[in-house]
């Protein structure tokens, strides 16, 4: 019989989880750089990972994606939907992700439009010797219009805003489809109007049923949609509840190791003041 999952509400749930993580620890050059006690995505769940640089929140889902691996445990670490053996291809399928890092590694003039078909191979644009078909096509384009950016489909992507090419790599983590979305610090290096897009886009997809990720070191990032907030300092998840009980002053303060305020703006947190 499935162990229950305890939810941040303390209700226990006998559904098998998207993502567990039990005892897992990661280690680079000798030196531990993240340590996971407990954690579990339910299947469907939005949830907000926020922490400083340097905490280990890209560690964490490098974990989830299987790019990094945990020390060896007599009991698995990590299960993907209850199994420790699950292919990458599957993880694959289920995930979609974003994060800035990702913009950086575009250096060719293609359409944005193969930029989003390139998702459907894994890759930053269409693989040599691979031919997207009039379905994939028409995928691409349906993941674009549903981000609202259908004109931007035959656009050179060198030539974009860094804003509509962070909107552009959304959709190419949307085009397959995925269970869940995993936004990594989503807003790094965009202008007001980059974030106000990218935040509104986050915030439709999960208002649509999407299951989202996100990381980052914004409270304002984390949209309405998301209830579940995960604070991470050192490596260490070190908080897990409501995010009404987590992003406060002095829980942000804390985390982040300067005095800050938070205040609620309509549905969504930021930070206030700092003294």
């Amino acid at each position: 019989m499935e162990d229950a999952v305890r939810h941040p509400s303390g209700a226990p749930s006998h559904e098998v989880p998207l993502v567990e993580l039990r005892d897992a620890h990661v280690r680079r050059a000798g030196k531990e750089i993240l340590a996971v006690d407990e954690f579990h995505l339910a299947e469907g769940e939005s949830v907000a990972l926020l922490g400083p640089n340097g905490s280990g929140k890209s560690t964490f889902i490098q974990l989830i994606t299987r790019e990094v691996h945990p020390l060896h445990r007599d009991e698995p670490p990590v299960r993907f939907r209850g199994s420790d053996r699950a292919t990458l291809a599957e993880i694959k399928r289920a995930m979609g992700v974003v994060s800035s890092s990702m913009q950086d590694q575009i250096r060719v003039h293609v359409p944005a439009e193969d930029i989003v078909a390139g998702g459907l191979f894994g890759s930053l644009g269409v693989p040599q010797r691979r031919t997207v078909s009039d379905e994939q096509r028409a995928q691409a384009r349906a993941a674009m219009a549903e981000l609202g950016i259908a004109e931007l489909a035959g656009r050179d992507i060198m030539t974009l805003s860094t804003g509509q090419a962070r909107r552009v790599l959304i959709a190419r983590a949307l085009v397959h489809d995925p269970d869940v979305l995993i936004f990594d610090e989503p807003c790094t290096g965009l202008d007001p109007a980059g974030m106000y897009h990218v935040r509104r886009a986050m915030d439709e997809l999960a208002r649509a049923g999407r299951s989202v990720l996100l990381v980052t070191h914004y409270p304002e990032d984390i949209g309405p949609q998301i209830n579940r907030v995960l604070l991470m300092k050192d490596g260490r998840l070190v908080a897990d509840g409501p995010k009404a009980s987590l992003l406060t002053g002095a829980a942000l303060s804390d985390l982040f190791e300067v005095p800050l305020k938070t205040a609620l703006d309509g549905d969504r947190y930021r930070i206030a003041s700092a003294s």
